[in-house]
């Protein structure tokens, strides 16, 4: 497989406006990925002198992912993941982590963003014994995501639905919550919701970083409450321990001690 952090970096697009930094190129940039321009460069430095904090943030946000899919695939013996708001390839991709354990499994990547779509279908291979697939939709078009789904997907298997780091880019919370309900629906007994995103109340450096982002004219990603964030999880079981700082769910025995950071996340079973 391509590693995305060797390739050059994206060709121009014409649905593609390189003048206006891209959360998903700065996210990208943080992670030390190539995939991206000056511009989400500049934005990415912009934010990082005023809360350096974010690089933290971002490259824990990628180890809780990784975490949650080894969990879900070793232990829980999940073979489905339905990843809505991929981002950009990095590197521990969902079909990455899932298939170096079952190479049978099967993934369907989610996202609107025409950069990330070619990316994606270039550099995402899966194993011969498992199958990737992606599909052009936006978050809040819930039938279109899971009608394409079901033709990678079988949708009467219990199946985890990974929601990283893009429910923020939904400015109302409410809408936020019904998308996660309309999906989780369409899911049998047994299948999970991997959530996590940017949060509030931890340390208003990041927040004030993150509101004067918002204000740039780049597409907004909104911080949530704790408690926000839980709401996406309810009638659903917990997995412990819960909805945590994502440095506190399930660290590793060679992680450091781990920190509060401004980014919960968790892991929930339908029951």
């Amino acid at each position: 497989m391509t590693h995305p952090a060797n390739t050059p970096g994206p060709a121009a697009h014409p649905r593609i406006d390189t003048s206006v930094p891209h959360s998903a190129r700065i996210w990208n940039y943080w992670l030390g990925g190539k995939d991206n321009y000056p511009v989400d460069e500049e934005a990415g430095d912009a934010y990082t002198a005023v809360f350096p904090g974010i690089v933290t943030i971002a490259r824990s946000s990628r180890a809780f992912l990784r975490r949650n899919i080894t969990h879900l695939v070793a232990e829980a013996g999940i073979r489905q993941f339905l990843d809505v708001g991929t981002g950009l390839p990095t590197a521990d991709n969902t079909h990455q982590v899932a298939q170096r354990i079952a190479p049978e499994a099967r993934i369907v990547y989610v996202d609107n963003d025409p950069m990330i779509l070619a990316h994606a279908r270039a550099l995402l291979y899966s194993t011969a014994e498992g199958a990737t697939a992606y599909i052009d939709a936006d978050v809040l078009d819930t039938d279109r995501i899971l009608t394409a789904a079901a033709q990678t997907l079988d949708l009467t298997r219990p199946t985890a639905l990974i929601l990283s780091n893009i429910l923020g880019h939904v400015p109302d919370h409410e809408q936020a919550r019904s998308l996660v309900t309309r999906l989780m629906d369409a899911l049998p007994s047994g299948s999970y919701l991997s959530v996590n995103d940017g949060s509030r109340g931890i340390d208003p450096v990041f927040e004030q970083a993150q509101d004067s982002y918002n204000e740039s004219g780049a597409v907004p990603y909104i911080l949530r409450t704790v408690e926000q964030i839980t709401a996406y999880f309810d009638g659903l079981e917990l997995v412990d321990p819960g909805i945590v700082p994502v440095t506190f769910w399930r660290p590793e025995p060679s992680d450091p001690a781990p920190q509060p950071i401004g980014e919960h996340g968790g892991l929930a079973r339908k029951p």
